[in-house]
């Protein structure tokens, strides 16, 4: 791979244009994958936590779970009124919405499709380097006074 800059360079590069060219950049490529399998990234995060409920979620415990990813928040609420139009959530007499076997099917070929780009993004960086770099964001944040303590 070649390199933007020598290392003596590279070492003095802004660490926030690059961790906003790298999100930029893997975002695009995530949810172009789950786009051409026809569902968006936030819908699969919800179908991703219905399929592992086994009393299905409410509309409310879909958006409260995301507040956090990617700033996406309340603005979740589309996603999961689409899931519903379309079929892949229904909800039960409670209210709670539960995966259908097409959702179930969808949700399969989404994981798997997301086990596929991470295969993809990871090539050629080692389980160590990917560590490393997550420690050094970490720190860096941490540093700035960024939380970075489990959800």
């Amino acid at each position: 791979m070649e390199y933007s800059h020598k290392d003596a360079e590279l070492v003095k590069q802004p660490i926030g244009y690059w961790t906003w060219a790298a999100n930029k950049t893997l975002m695009a490529y995530v949810r172009g994958r789950l786009a051409a399998i026809g569902i968006t990234q936030p819908q699969w995060w919800v179908l991703h936590q219905a399929v592992h409920s086994e009393i299905g979620v409410t509309r409310e415990e879909a958006i409260s779970a995301h507040q956090a990813d990617l700033d996406v928040g309340a603005g979740l609420a589309p996603d999961v009124d689409l899931l519903v139009e379309r079929k892949l959530l229904v909800p039960d007499a409670d209210g709670r919405l539960r995966i259908t076997d097409e959702g179930r099917a969808l949700h399969q070929r989404a994981a798997e499709t997301q086990q596929a780009s991470r295969r993809h993004v990871h090539a050629g960086v080692s389980d160590e380097e990917y560590l490393v770099t997550l420690k050094v964001l970490q720190s860096m944040i941490h540093n700035t006074g960024g939380d970075v303590s489990p959800a």
